[in-house]
């Protein structure tokens, strides 16, 4: 019994030493910077998981929220440590050309297409959103596209592309391309009484929803995924490497995903974390 008292002694003191000493190395990068997207910092995800972090790691993470087309631009001018975007083949793209080590899922959530409450393209309840976007189409009626190359808008256009429908010549009529943040595009929405496709936790967290509601949800289709990215120091000799991975391994293990978890607004959990931190995807 005191044997294992003492082994148990010797392994807390020995964890203790080694949390202090990365502490220390850590402190000589007293910040990082993560490229991220709007639909994170948006929701306030960042805002309930950061506190925690910092507090741990004595690291502050500033946040740059852009969509992801210009997140991993961004990284790719080795303005970031760590990527933490939604477009995974863009994602795999950036660390096959070489300026990412490797990329986790994170956490997930999904998309909606969101819409008025007399819904005049009758798409409430369908479970494929191609139909319900070929429906809108057929009809011509008005919808928000962020045009942004955000992952929204990438996962958007596959949908269009996978209806047979091609928005971009309709462009300026009834389809309407904002070139803003999810937020930005959603109050367009709105105000033109037009339909939209967002992320779920934007949607929780906006605002402004006057009569407009979830209208199609639930289709595999509109799954969204999150993946997490160091910056290769190779590319990029100025990455915070150690710090960075550092972030990335406490998002990826127990801490950083019950905390992910634990965020909610209106009783609703906004982000789901599926992290395999062994198993790059």
């Amino acid at each position: 019994m005191m044997k294992a008292a003492i082994r148990t002694s010797m392994f807390r003191s020995v964890m203790a030493v080694a949390m202090t000493l990365c502490t220390v190395a850590l402190a000589g990068d007293r910040h990082i910077i993560v490229q991220s997207t709007t639909s994170t910092q948006n929701s306030g995800l960042y805002d309930h998981i950061l506190p925690i972090y910092e507090a741990a790691a004595g690291v502050q993470v500033r946040v740059v929220a852009v969509g992801t087309g210009q997140a991993i631009k961004n990284a790719r001018n080795c303005d970031g440590d760590v990527l933490l975007v939604h477009a995974k083949s863009a994602e795999e793209a950036f660390v096959g050309q070489g300026y990412g080590k490797q990329r986790f899922d994170v956490m997930y959530n999904d998309f909606v297409i969101v819409g008025p409450r007399d819904d005049p393209a009758g798409i409430r309840g369908l479970s494929e959103a191609t139909e319900a976007l070929k429906a809108i189409a057929s009809l011509s009626l008005p919808f928000a596209s962020r045009a942004d190359d955000s992952g929204t808008h990438q996962k958007e256009m596959q949908l269009w592309r996978d209806g047979g429908v091609d928005p971009i010549a309709d462009s300026g009529t009834w389809y309407r391309e904002t070139g803003s943040g999810m937020g930005a595009t959603l109050n367009i929405a709105v105000a033109m009484n037009a339909y939209a496709m967002t992320d779920r936790a934007t949607w929780i967290s906006f605002g402004n929803k006057a009569e407009h509601s979830v209208l199609v949800e639930g289709d595999p289709d509109l799954f969204n995924q999150y993946g997490v990215i160091l910056v290769s120091s190779e590319k990029c000799p100025n990455t915070r490497a150690e710090a960075g991975q550092h972030f990335i391994n406490w998002l990826l293990g127990p801490d950083g995903q019950e905390a992910i978890a634990a965020y909610s607004l209106d009783g609703m959990q906004l982000f789901f974390p599926n992290a395999r931190p062994n198993d790059p995807s």
